[in-house]
């Protein structure tokens, strides 16, 4: 096993805007909400909307939450505010107004979505139907593991999906699905276009937003540690994220 990156804080945010146009890009959970046991148990600050819409005003519209959960998901537990958001993996992408970027998420085949329930029913696993996924949890079951990531590649295989690996899950979506695309797609249209993208997450999925904001010119931020890993900075927390971005 390799040793923890030591991985510098970013400059302050303030800072960051001295210096020129700068847009921001953050992933949902353990990143602007703590992990939970399940999907449906996070508890998102109060008032979460209106703080992400004040930003993306200080922004001048260029901030964006870009999550491995659909928009509708989001929105059910904070509501939908006015932001550009990029919901199951970045395959759905929408404008602060609502209004499609892109062609928009496929869903999974019916069929390998009951196999993956199926196989969650028989191994005691967490199973989650998304708008454009679905997904095996195996945070209280973690000796399902590699069982669980293998059943998930042959499954996705069979139906030529994509594979996502995140903290304890491994989700199936249609191919194509990256928050590597979804921050190109918003980089180039205005408001984004020209500005210093900044991608914050902590989870493997967020690699993807890492490495096309660095490609980019701007930079990646990871929330924890990890022994590999494309982002430049980090920060230690979900509450240290609050606090860079001045939410609260």
């Amino acid at each position: 096993m390799g040793s923890l990156q030591n991985l510098p804080r970013p400059l302050s945010l303030p800072e960051m805007l001295g210096r020129g146009r700068v847009a921001v890009f953050c992933d949902f959970d353990g990143t602007l909400v703590e992990l939970a046991e399940t999907p449906d148990a996070i508890e998102p600050t109060e008032h979460m909307a209106q703080a992400l819409e004040k930003l993306s005003d200080r922004l001048g519209g260029r901030m964006a939450v870009v999550s491995g959960r659909s928009i509708a998901d989001i929105a059910s537990h904070i509501g939908r505010p006015a932001i550009s958001m990029a919901g199951s993996h970045g395959a759905d992408c929408q404008r602060a107004d609502g209004s499609g970027l892109g062609a928009g998420a496929l869903t999974v085949p019916d069929t390998a979505s009951a196999q993956l329930k199926a196989f969650a029913e028989e191994n005691a696993l967490g199973y989650e139907a998304k708008s454009h996924g679905a997904a095996l949890h195996y945070r209280n079951a973690p000796q399902h593991e590699e069982c669980a990531r293998a059943f998930a590649a042959t499954i996705a295989s069979e139906f030529g999906l994509a594979i996502k690996h995140g903290k304890c899950v491994v989700e199936l979506v249609q191919e194509g699905a990256s928050k590597n695309k979804a921050v190109r797609a918003f980089m180039a249209q205005a408001p984004f276009a020209g500005a210093t993208p900044v991608f914050i997450g902590d989870d493997m999925t967020d690699e993807d937003g890492f490495a096309a904001a660095s490609a980019l010119g701007g930079l990646g931020i990871l929330v924890g540690e990890r022994e590999a890993t494309k982002a430049q900075c980090s920060l230690p927390d979900v509450a240290a994220v609050h606090k860079w971005l001045e939410l609260f």
